[in-house]
């Protein structure tokens, strides 16, 4: 590969000369400028970006640790968070999971040594084990979407016990009075909070919790199908369905057609995410919208302010709203 000494020799130039032109770091003549760049582009030369950048002491990269990349949810915040650190002149390594606790603090380490400047986490659990050491060490560390308990660093989450009493007053608002909930992973913070907001709308129209009406979850569609099926073929079924993600109302929604439910005439199902599919089922899915683009951007910009030391306030915890998004898939009890 071509050296810096290489460019000198073909620029006529000195070593130093060309490290000034590169680095910016010092005035070089316009023409010598041209002179260097020239023979950079005819010996294909390309600065080694990492040795610059451990001299500022920044790479300028970010780690972005995923429990699922190929939920759409996590995909879209994946998706704002690179947009934004890219047009704030960051880079993103994408790490994925697969929801395994213990694949945390082996993805930590190994973006650690890869000297990037802080990391955006969304924990697979509701445990701080594997960032508790690089915790104490003072690295930025953002978590976004689930809190861990006794974490005191920056924080972008969305009201999800919001979510969950909105979704389920709306169902009670059309005359629903069986509302079925199927949830995410009990050790997931989200959809402990989503069920309790579940919870507390059924207490003010004076429902009790009922336990043959609830099923767990795991944010896939597969489980949103396999418990729907079991819910609707109990004698007495419910006439709606709560579920704490898309993805889950999905697998609700080809369980119905499977027995010959009609959506919203027989059953209506609401979803939690607003992931781009939803407005594509059949019919059209009614969630409650995160709003996931402008968290992914928060997410983005509070760390690099971190990392810039711009933002020297102590961590925050932003909670953002969410809103019900009415489509086809709800209607009045029947």
């Amino acid at each position: 590969m071509p050296t810096m000494r290489d460019v000198a020799e073909l620029a006529g130039v000195s070593l130093t000369t060309v490290s000034h032109v590169i680095n910016g770091t010092r005035f070089v003549s316009g023409d010598v400028t041209e002179r260097v760049q020239e023979a950079m582009k005819q010996l294909n030369y390309r600065p080694n970006e990492l040795a610059r950048s451990l001299r500022r002491g920044q790479t300028k990269t970010l780690g972005l640790i995923l429990p699922d990349s190929a939920n759409p949810y996590f995909a879209e915040i994946g998706h704002a968070i690179e947009a934004t650190a890219s047009n704030l002149g960051y880079n993103v390594i994408l790490c994925n999971t697969h929801g395994a606790e213990e694949k945390e603090a082996h993805y930590i380490n190994i973006l650690r040594d890869r000297q990037v400047d802080g990391i955006l986490f969304v924990a697979a659990g509701d445990q701080a084990k594997s960032i508790s050491s690089t915790l104490g060490e003072n690295f930025p560390i953002l978590l976004v979407d689930r809190e861990l308990v006794g974490v005191r660093t920056d924080v972008i989450i969305v009201d999800n016990h919001q979510g969950g009493l909105l979704a389920t007053r709306h169902l009670l608002e059309l005359g629903h009075r069986r509302i079925a909930c199927i949830s995410g992973p009990s050790r997931v913070r989200p959809s402990a909070e989503r069920i309790s907001g579940y919870t507390q709308a059924l207490e003010e129209a004076g429902l009790a919790f009922d336990p043959a009406l609830f099923r767990m979850g795991d944010f896939h569609p597969n489980s949103g199908y396999r418990a729907a099926l079991d819910l609707l073929q109990q004698p007495d079924s419910p006439t709606a369905i709560f579920t704490c993600n898309d993805l889950m109302a999905i697998g609700v929604i080809r369980a119905a057609a499977e027995i010959g439910r009609r959506i919203p005439d027989d059953l209506s199902i609401v979803g939690f995410d607003d992931i781009e599919l939803a407005s594509y089922t059949i019919p059209p899915l009614t969630t409650i919208a995160q709003p996931i683009e402008k968290m992914g951007e928060i997410a983005a910009k509070t760390l690099i302010e971190r990392i810039e030391e711009v933002n020297i306030s102590p961590p925050k915890r932003q909670l953002l709203p969410v809103e019900l998004v009415v489509r086809g898939s709800t209607g009045a009890c029947r």
